[in-house]
């Protein structure tokens, strides 16, 4: 079988790259082994612009954000599934330092768009303990990435370009014109594996560093909190009565299994704030593909022209997947140059 492209995973990366692929009319080749504990199944895909204890905007978040947005509402209307939810965020400040760092930076250019000074707590104010004060964080979302990968997955199959895999790297044949995989052959083959790249050994020289994270996913009974939360931890308001609570963040670990250390100290956190009782429902856990410098890692490698690699989207997978896939496409149709930022050869 001959196909354009080999692509080798099919989390948030591996999805979004074959889809603006085949928006070119480029054949793919997807391989996964549908893993429940990979990043993009557990993570709950919070697009959040305003980050860290210093509250400054995310890397490049004025082009992401509105990039990320349409192009998941596009998929809604194609795949016909909800995925894009919209969802200002609530951030407890927790002393006078943290209220005046957060007034400070509401009044700095270009932020006025992304911070409100006053928060509107709607049912958390009675639900909840009152913290010191708080924050809202606007043109915040939850992207549901695991409905995402599993509905694109299904056309995949059905177009005979998906196979419920591990990747064999000593199968692969590097050709003059291109690669084969078993029977696929293709001119380029990409890999999207999250942190499972640790184990490739034509990309592993790159410096991955890899996070574990334990979440919980709860249930409230007959509330309907509409804002994400986070004291902490994040608190995501899910669908029937579910939400997701997380993460941990270990990077130093033995395993992806969750661990009772991660639920204890999940459980503490929410019960500091949550007034209500609650019923954890699952306990998942992964490793996320952090990067030390916090940037994705795009590119060719560079002995072999015909093994790309598209990576590295770490705790923020949700609001970057889109806007550099599209430019991996872009790069590898049209020849367009990498972004000095995101080059693998910055390394």
């Amino acid at each position: 079988m001959k196909v354009d492209y080999i692509i080798v995973g099919q989390g948030v990366a591996g999805t979004l790259l074959a889809y603006f692929l085949k928006q070119q009319d480029q054949t793919v080749m997807v391989f996964d082994p549908v893993y429940e504990r990979s990043a993009s199944q557990v993570a709950a895909g919070i697009i959040n612009p305003i980050t860290g204890r210093r509250y400054v905007k995310s890397w490049r978040v004025d082009e992401l954000i509105p990039f990320a947005k349409s192009t998941y509402r596009k998929l809604e209307r194609e795949l016909g599934v909800s995925i894009y939810h919209e969802q200002h965020i609530i951030r407890t400040l927790f002393n006078q330092r943290e209220e005046n760092d957060w007034l400070s930076r509401t009044g700095d250019p270009g932020y006025e768009t992304y911070m409100l000074e006053q928060a509107e707590l709607g049912p958390y104010a009675e639900y909840t303990e009152r913290a010191f004060s708080y924050g809202e964080v606007c043109h915040s979302a939850q992207v549901d990435i695991g409905v995402l990968a599993n509905t694109y997955r299904e056309i995949l199959k059905a177009e005979g370009a998906f196979r419920k895999s591990s990747f064999d790297y000593e199968l692969l044949q590097i050709t003059p014109e291109g690669v084969t995989y078993q029977d696929v052959s293709a001119s380029t083959i990409i890999f999207c594996e999250g942190a499972k790249t640790v184990d490739n050994p034509f990309f592993n020289y790159l410096p991955f560093a890899g996070a574990k994270g334990d979440v919980l996913l709860i249930r409230i009974p007959d509330q309907r909190f509409e804002k994400i939360i986070k004291h902490r931890v994040f608190l995501v308001p899910l669908m029937n009565d579910l939400y997701w609570v997380g993460a941990t963040y270990d990077r130093k670990y033995e395993d992806d299994c969750p661990t009772n250390t991660g639920r204890a100290f999940l459980e503490e956190r929410l019960a500091d704030f949550l007034k209500l009782p609650f019923e954890v429902v699952t306990h998942k856990a992964a490793i996320r593909p952090t990067v030390k410098d916090r940037r994705p890692f795009l590119g060719r490698h560079p002995e072999h022209n015909s093994l790309a690699i598209f990576n590295g989207l770490g705790t923020k997978g949700a609001s970057l997947a889109p806007f550099w896939a599209h430019h991996m496409a872009e790069f590898l149709l049209k020849k367009r140059k990498l972004d000095k930022a995101v080059d693998i050869k910055r390394c």
